[in-house]
């Protein structure tokens, strides 16, 4: 991704306006490489993220809440005792870096004004959070690095801080734009090659922009030359555009201007900050690793259990199409026992008239030598009632096969849903309440009870402000609906397709049409047809939702019910989940596209 110091810089003067000043009320820790500081600056309170994670290192204010530990790591710990009440003085960048500093003025133990400064740096594998003192010592880092690992620069506690190793490439803003074209002008390549010699000659620059000067510059020294200090003017005046590139409705990159290499095939989204623009980017992306990295244990175990139980129900349907034969065998033994005045002991075939033909053809029926007519005869009636025995086992296993396969598909569907620790350890207490995985040993409670973890629903609120609740997990869904959801709410699923149960809160009044759409598209987007163009949504009161004795989690029947149709929509996600947070314009709270109904 191009976060390059570019980036950082058109960031840095979004958090500058919007942070300085600020102080800190809370600290948190919601993984092992990002920090997030709670700050009311002015009339507004902003949750700041500082991301240290090797794969997107940033800062960025954001909007997408994040589960925290039960237990806060020591570098939390840390955090709060240094930072809390802290108020934010200057936020600083060296040129052309990606790193930000950040100055905070608070009170230490004697209750004397100290400055402590938090330090992110964002080079990839080596991203780390460096917390200092005045003086510039180091507290504590979260990737700590010491002389055996790193001789040049070792980060560890009680060392005085040295800011990253220079790389030896040039600095573009800092020279003057007669200097730096006429720099262009005598070593660029003409032609192919250009972007990559941009990258080393200068600092600064990730390889979308290299290319992007490039082809704007159509490959001549003089194009290039024009491009790189028109970008260098831009970044002097703070001249930035927060732009997504999308394919095919995804994001796939992000940039601070708008680039034209790819053509019409890709589409430009400019966003109203680069804070919400990484939001939108990094949600769904991080979440999914978040999943699989924690998750991953029972991932493995419910991807082996299904892949048992497809195998083993495609046994049984041959062995079930090989029984539905059952009645030749009826009829052979019919026909021997008919035919016994001619048989004798030691014959390995009768030919004789099948009476079952309408044409009396002749059949020939194997028979074992060994046996007497008599005991072939019994034979192939014991082969047709175990061929029918078989097929009424077989059912039955079948039945009960793909009822699991059904629910193993649903677990792994409902993983793609879980946005924390929580809904994994209910999914986790699921597999294990369910065989699939090893009980381990219950946490007890203070007072000696087992201690229990339940992980709310996500939680909506429509256009008219009634309030969309989403289950995450089979667990979750049957608490939802069979025991919290009131019996005159609203219940919606995606049809004949693994997803969440939707309780649409009703306060047993009758719902307008546009909160039950928005509650369908919610139903619609967390199921399997998410990337479906229309996706039929059955919605019911839930008191006709009823659980059938032994059934898995997750699974319910419902008798009567009606269809819309409707088109999953993941900004009509976002604004529904955020009305609680700000206020919605009425343009805003237009749902993207319509609904159908049966």
């Amino acid at each position: 991704m191009p976060f390059d110091a570019i980036f950082m810089t058109a960031l840095a003067g979004e958090l500058r306006s919007a942070l300085t000043g600020g102080k800190v009320d809370k600290l948190y820790q919601p993984a092992r490489d990002e920090a997030v500081l709670h700050m009311r600056a002015g009339r507004d309170n902003v949750r700041l993220l500082l991301s240290a994670s090797p794969a997107h290192p940033r800062a960025q204010l954001t909007r997408v809440p994040r589960e925290n530990p039960e237990t806060p790591p020591m570098f939390c710990m840390l955090l709060r005792k240094h930072f809390t009440g802290a108020r934010l003085l200057e936020l600083s960048q060296p040129s052309m870096e990606r790193l930000l500093d950040f100055r905070f003025e608070t009170l230490d133990e004697l209750g004397d004004r100290v400055e402590r400064r938090l330090v992110l740096e964002c080079i990839g594998r080596k991203s780390n959070l460096i917390m200092l003192d005045g003086a510039g010592r180091i507290t504590d880092c979260l990737r700590r690095a010491d002389g055996d690992l790193s001789a040049k620069r070792p980060v560890m506690p009680g060392l005085y801080y040295q800011p990253p190793e220079p790389t030896g490439r040039l600095d573009p803003s800092a020279m003057a734009p007669e200097e730096l074209r006429s720099f262009v002008l005598a070593g660029a390549p003409e032609g192919e090659g250009q972007d990559k010699w941009l990258l080393d000659q200068f600092n600064g620059l990730s390889p979308l922009i290299a290319r992007e000067l490039a082809f704007q510059g159509e490959g001549s020294r003089e194009g290039l030359a024009d491009r790189l200090c028109l970008l260098m003017d831009r970044v002097r005046a703070g001249d930035f555009t927060p732009t997504a590139l999308i394919r095919e409705g995804k994001p796939f990159d992000f940039t601070f201007m708008p680039v034209l290499q790819y053509g019409p095939g890709v589409e430009l989204r400019r966003y109203p900050a680069f804070s919400a623009l990484l939001d939108d980017f990094y949600e769904q992306k991080e979440a999914q690793e978040r999943v699989k990295q924690r998750g991953q244990d029972f991932i493995r175990c419910v991807t082996q259990a299904r892949s048992r139980t497809a195998k083993k129900i495609a046994n049984q349907e041959g062995d079930l199409a090989r029984s539905a034969d059952r009645e030749k065998l009826r009829r052979f033994g019919d026909i021997i026992t008919t035919n016994f005045y001619q048989m004798s002991k030691g014959q390995s075939l009768l030919r004789a008239q099948d009476y079952y033909d309408p044409d009396c053809r002749e059949v020939d029926i194997p028979l074992d030598p060994l046996l007497t007519p008599q005991q072939n005869a019994a034979r192939y009636y014991k082969d047709y009632k175990k061929a029918q025995k078989a097929e009424e086992m077989l059912t039955l296993q079948l039945k009960k096969n793909r009822a699991e396969l059904f629910y193993l598909d649903s677990v792994l569907e409902m993983i793609q849903l879980s946005e924390g620790d929580r809904d994994l350890q209910e999914i986790r207490q699921e597999l294990m309440d369910n065989g699939y995985l090893k009980q381990h040993k219950k946490k007890m409670t203070a007072k000696g009870k087992v201690k229990t973890v339940h992980a709310k629903p996500m939680e909506f609120k429509s256009s008219a402000g009634l309030t969309i609740l989403v289950g995450k997990n089979n667990t979750q869904n049957d608490r939802l609906t069979l025991r919290d959801a009131n019996k005159r709410d609203i219940w919606l699923h995606a049809q004949k397709l693994h997803g969440s149960h939707v309780i649409l809160k009703t306060g047993g009044a009758e719902p307008d049409e546009r909160s039950l759409t928005e509650a369908a598209m919610l139903a619609a987007w967390f199921s399997q047809g998410r990337e479906s163009g229309q996706v039929p949504v059955d919605y019911t009161p839930v008191k006709v939702v009823k659980k059938p004795a032994g059934a898995k989690p997750g699974f319910v029947v419902y008798s009567t019910y009606r269809t819309v149709y409707v088109t999953p929509s993941q900004e009509l996600v976002r604004a529904l989940s955020r009305r609680e947070t700000r206020g919605w314009s009425k343009a805003d709270q237009e749902p993207e596209g319509g609904a159908r109904h049966d």
